[in-house]
């Protein structure tokens, strides 16, 4: 079975050149903007850790990182899934003050990703993270949270469509974003898999945020996986548009609230993680050191394949393709970057 499939009749509405032009322009526009919405800095951020330091995060609790040895260092290293736990690091060690944030360009690679027209084994992110008060541990922050980024998206696209007249026939991206928590989901759809029950929502709510993924539903099944190390699964979720070139529904962004003590405590507990009390940033976490934050990562080629109009991710990032996946492009006249 192919992964990848071409809608009939796509065509991409940029040609090379200005498909280039656009992602440079998109890139910049909506880094200014949501530096703007959530009082970010930009830092640079490491493309791997080092393996015992605890600093990667392993998402789902199953994939493995690319590791080498650094024979200068006599160490082992990774290089990183997402900066989830570098970044809280950093604003422990740069001390930032709360309502102050980061952001930074995050490449991964992750080998375990089968590609399709929305996965890669590269991947890119605006990575950030943001200091906030005990008080604000809580959904409206949260909501209010989500509502910024969804904005400082659909502003970025408004620009895009003046700039690149080409775009203005893609649909808009809604403003108006649909809470909805992953237990709700499962009592709305009960016979469907998580993947159909994210579409069949997304699709009468074209911009959604799924929210509490990482915990166990009523069901005994949990909706998705997270590790237990850095969301707060109660106060968490991922932004989720509408695609009706792909007639799915995508996710932008992957996000929450991080784990407190105690929080953390009760989750590694839970996911049978005890082992990771050993490690310095868990130590840190436990005792009080780490300050409290929310945080996330938006999709740099998601964005742009939405934003853009695009069918396949390959026509926004250079990677790695199997022959499948290159015949069928191929064949569709898509061109592969």
């Amino acid at each position: 079975m192919e992964r990848s499939e071409i809608p009939m009749h796509y065509a991409s509405r940029l040609n090379l050149y200005d498909t280039q032009k656009a992602i440079g322009l998109l890139k910049r526009l909506f880094e200014d903007t949501l530096c703007g919405a959530l009082n970010l800095r930009r830092v640079s951020a490491p493309l791997f850790v080092e393996a015992s330091s605890g600093l990667n995060d392993d998402l789902n609790g199953v994939e493995r990182a690319v590791t080498f040895d650094v024979p200068a260092a006599g160490r082992d290293a990774q290089v990183v899934h997402s900066l989830a736990k570098w970044k809280r690091m950093a604003l422990y060690r740069y001390q930032f003050s709360v309502g102050e944030g980061l952001y930074t360009d995050m490449n991964a690679i992750r080998r375990e990703e089968v590609p399709d027209n929305l996965h890669s084994v590269y991947v890119d992110q605006w990575d950030w993270e943001r200091v906030i008060a005990p008080r604000d541990r809580n959904e409206t922050c949260l909501r209010d949270t989500v509502q910024r980024i969804v904005d400082a998206m659909c502003e970025t696209q408004t620009t895009l469509r003046a700039i690149f007249p080409q775009l203005v026939p893609l649909d808009l991206m809604s403003r108006e974003v649909s809470f909805v928590t992953t237990q709700e989901l499962e009592d709305l759809y009960p016979e469907l898999t998580p993947k159909e029950r994210e579409n069949a929502y997304v699709k009468a709510h074209p911009t959604t945020f799924l929210m509490q993924i990482g915990g166990v539903l009523r069901s005994g099944k949990k909706h998705d996986g997270r590790a237990p190390d850095y969301d707060d699964w109660t106060l968490n979720g991922d932004i989720l548009v509408w695609n009706a070139i792909l007639n799915q529904g995508v996710e932008l962004s992957s996000m929450g609230i991080r784990v407190d003590a105690e929080t953390l405590d009760r989750q590694l507990t839970l996911s049978g993680c005890e082992d990771r009390r050993a490690f310095q940033f868990h130590k840190m976490l436990l005792s009080g050191d780490l300050p409290l934050t929310i945080g996330g990562g938006i999709g740099q080629s998601r964005l742009c394949l939405q934003l853009l109009g695009k069918a396949h991710i390959g026509e926004v990032q250079a990677g790695i393709w199997d022959e499948d996946t290159i015949r069928v492009c191929r064949d569709a006249g898509v061109i592969l970057l």
